[in-house]
């Protein structure tokens, strides 16, 4: 049953925009040419709970926006989960996890999750964010390298640079590439390999077994973000490690809590001593307030709902095969797309953009995405896909998107 509130605020008004006083005067020109290359950027509202179908800016659509890849965002499951946690302990946290703010739902959920890798220990971050910056900028510095596939997320971008650790970006996926980097980075005090698994705006996969090999023939840390796999890929839900059977040649991995167990924050996984060496080093996790222990509580909620009911990553991943399957033979292009993130490449900003407009006037979100989230010249619209859509759902999808994307 959904959650009812006895009483709701009127909705703020919001004041009318100020003149930027002088030393800020340069924002009114930086924002004319983002508009001006079609990268200004709409605030959405969202109305309600994440679901198959959603209330945005006052219309109701069909969702291909959110990673809500299980169906938990919205399960009254972890809604009652977290609160059970708040009223137990108290809704903020208080203080950085190093001081006080480690409760004993952020202990439990550590535990989840090292059951759910099959590791020994973990570490929870406020964010998927700070767990890729902190983790990148603790294991390398100034006298180490780093190898970084040219399609990492963002938070991997940031942390090589934060770590001020000498970068070499490597084609996407391209092991020979990567090979030729840490030959030429032996001199380096520590070597680093860098990669999501399952990259987010393509829907491509990593090649895992490669990677490991090169990591141990140069002797190189590799690190792996499992952020859109986790819940989704393997035998227990795990992500794409487990999948590809390469846990012994991975030595940290990463991921999210606020995708497929639709919760928040975000983890560290690997041996004991690594997260206790990681509590000591990772800025994030030490000077961050803990995130709610109700959020916490939520994600162990989804990590055992992923374990009990697996068939719903199963009926994901072959809807989404299907669906990749039905937009190629319809001529458009999805490139290498083989999970349930699907892409339809368009080129220009200005072409992504329209094609989403269109897509909504017909009851679909399917958001446009432009660089900086993808390079210039590889704009597209990504349908993410959730469990909450049935066959018929994907089918309308891919018919208005065959008529309109053109």
């Amino acid at each position: 049953m959904p959650c009812r509130l006895d009483s709701a605020a009127p909705p703020a008004t919001a004041a009318p925009a100020a003149a930027l006083p002088e030393a800020l005067a340069w924002i009114e020109a930086d924002l004319d040419g983002l508009r001006a290359e079609g990268l200004e950027r709409p605030a959405r509202v969202r109305e309600g709970r994440q679901a198959g179908a959603v209330r945005l800016d006052g219309r109701t659509l069909q969702n291909f926006g959110s990673n809500d890849y299980l169906g938990y965002a919205g399960d009254v499951r972890l809604t009652k989960a977290a609160s059970k946690a708040a009223c137990a302990e108290g809704f903020g946290a208080g203080a950085s996890p190093l001081v006080s703010g480690h409760s004993l739902a952020h202990a439990a959920l550590e535990r989840a999750l090292a059951g759910l890798l099959g590791v020994e220990a973990t570490l929870v971050f406020p964010s998927g964010y700070a767990a890729n910056t902190a983790t990148i900028a603790a294991l390398a510095g100034p006298e180490d390298f780093i190898a970084s596939d040219e399609r990492n997320h963002a938070s991997i971008i940031d942390g090589c640079r934060l770590s001020r650790a000498r970068l070499g970006v490597y084609p996407h996926r391209d092991l020979a590439a990567l090979d030729a980097l840490l030959a030429a980075a032996r001199p380096a005090r520590r070597r680093l390999v860098v990669t999501d698994t399952l990259f987010s705006m393509d829907g491509t996969i990593a090649p895992l077994e490669g990677l490991c090999e090169l990591a141990h023939k140069h002797a190189a840390m590799l690190m792996v973000d499992e952020a859109h796999a986790t819940g989704v890929f393997g035998g227990r839900g795990s992500g794409l490690v487990e999948e590809t059977g390469t846990a012994a040649g991975v030595h940290v991995r990463i991921g999210t809590l606020s995708k497929a167990l639709g919760a928040a924050g975000g983890f560290v996984a690997g041996t004991a001593t690594f997260i206790h060496w990681l509590r000591h080093r990772a800025r994030a996790w030490m000077f961050s307030t803990a995130h709610p222990p109700g959020v916490a509580a939520a994600a162990t909620r989804a990590i055992a709902l992923v374990a009990a009911e697996p068939e719903r990553r199963f009926e994901l991943l072959a809807r989404a095969v299907d669906f990749a399957a039905s937009l190629r033979h319809r001529g458009l292009d999805v490139g290498d797309a083989e999970a349930q993130i699907v892409p339809v490449m368009v080129g220009a900003p200005a072409t992504a953009v329209a094609l989403s407009e269109r897509l909504a006037d017909e009851g679909f979100f399917v958001p446009a995405i432009r660089p900086p989230s993808v390079p210039h010249g590889r704009s597209l619209v990504r349908a993410s896909l959730s469990w909450l859509h049935d066959q018929r759902d994907l089918g309308r999808l891919a018919t208005a998107l065959a008529t309109h994307a053109r």
